[in-house]
């Protein structure tokens, strides 16, 4: 059950705080905002760089205001991602981060994450789309099947050498994508 605060009318600000305005707009306007559109309106460089940042790891549809309850686990992991982008020698863990994302969304993802491990740091990733793999420095494959059916390293090494493997059902659908 939703109840509508009497106060705010579900705007979550009172009329005291939606009084004040920046660049024309009040603070339910700019929560309103997308990421890419809040890229454009705000002019300070310390904001840019972090909206930037949202934007860079596929972010840029969701608005400033939304909960992060409204996520996904993909969503919510490259939100996090998001503010260690300028950071070196950390070691990151990423279960399915090209969840829900546009392939050009993941073009932009994979970009980041080659800044990341250019920088020093080390990504640990469980991922099943074909193009994340194949553009992943090592391959660990976990096998033969999923659930109860795996639990075996099925494969080990470079994504040029998964491809010529025989006991990888990865490798399978990889050489179907050439």
């Amino acid at each position: 059950m939703e109840i509508v605060c009497e106060e705010c009318q579900g705007k979550r600000f009172n009329p005291t705080a939606l009084s004040y305005r920046y660049h024309g707009k009040n603070i339910e306007e700019v929560m309103s905002l997308t990421v890419n559109q809040a890229v454009e309106f705000f002019d300070d460089p310390h904001i840019s760089r972090k909206l930037k940042g949202l934007r860079d790891v596929g972010l840029g549809y969701m608005t400033l205001g939304q909960s992060t309850s409204s996520m996904s686990g993909g969503e919510n992991q490259r939100l996090k991602l998001a503010s260690e982008l300028n950071r070196k020698g950390n070691i990151y863990i990423l279960d399915e981060p090209s969840t829900g994302l546009h392939y050009k969304d993941i073009e932009h993802l994979m970009a980041v994450l080659r800044k990341l491990a250019d920088k020093g740091n080390t990504i640990i990733m469980i991922e099943h789309r074909l193009e994340m793999i194949a553009a992943a420095d090592w391959v660990i494959e976990m096998g033969p099947g999923g659930g109860s059916e795996g639990g075996t390293v099925v494969f080990t090494g470079v994504p040029e050498e998964l491809v010529k493997s025989e006991a990888s059902l990865t490798a399978e659908y990889m050489r179907l994508q050439m």
